[in-house]
């Protein structure tokens, strides 16, 4: 059986490192830095989701328009049609999909409002323990 996102957060925690539309990319890449993640979620009114701006977004937008990129806001260059599971979204369920969508972040929505992220680390840790809990189960099994 496969854990809930719920699961996952109730576990590492649901503080999201969040930042406005209107701040300029390298203060986005500054928090990026300081913070040691690879994407922050963008709040719009009453705490909703309005984009996520990642790592990728960074590089592309400097590929795009150069180092003066850095001044323009990170509504200019976040993903803005972002996938957002809920709580009760299974870790099978959220790894298919990053997987098939190709990305690494994932805002959790719960009653509309930001509640928590998921990152592919989160998942891939959660996927080797239950893959070594098996293994030990199957170790006792044989041990009688």
């Amino acid at each position: 059986m496969s854990v809930s996102v719920k699961a996952i957060l109730n576990e590492k925690g649901r503080n999201v490192i969040t930042i406005a539309s209107t701040a300029s990319l390298l203060d986005a890449a500054k928090i990026l830095h300081e913070n040691k993640i690879g994407g922050t979620v963008i709040l719009g009114p009453g705490d909703t989701i309005a984009g996520i701006f990642t790592e990728r977004d960074l590089a592309r937008a400097i590929a795009k328009d150069g180092p003066e990129s850095l001044g323009n806001p990170v509504s200019a260059y976040m993903t803005s049609n972002v996938y957002a599971c809920r709580e009760d979204t299974t870790v099978d369920q959220l790894m298919e999909v990053m997987t098939t969508r190709r990305f690494r972040h994932a805002p959790v929505e719960h009653d509309g409002k930001l509640a928590g992220i998921i990152s592919i680390g989160d998942v891939v840790k959660n996927h080797i323990r239950a893959i070594e809990m098996e293994a030990q189960e199957i170790k006792a099994y044989i041990a009688g």
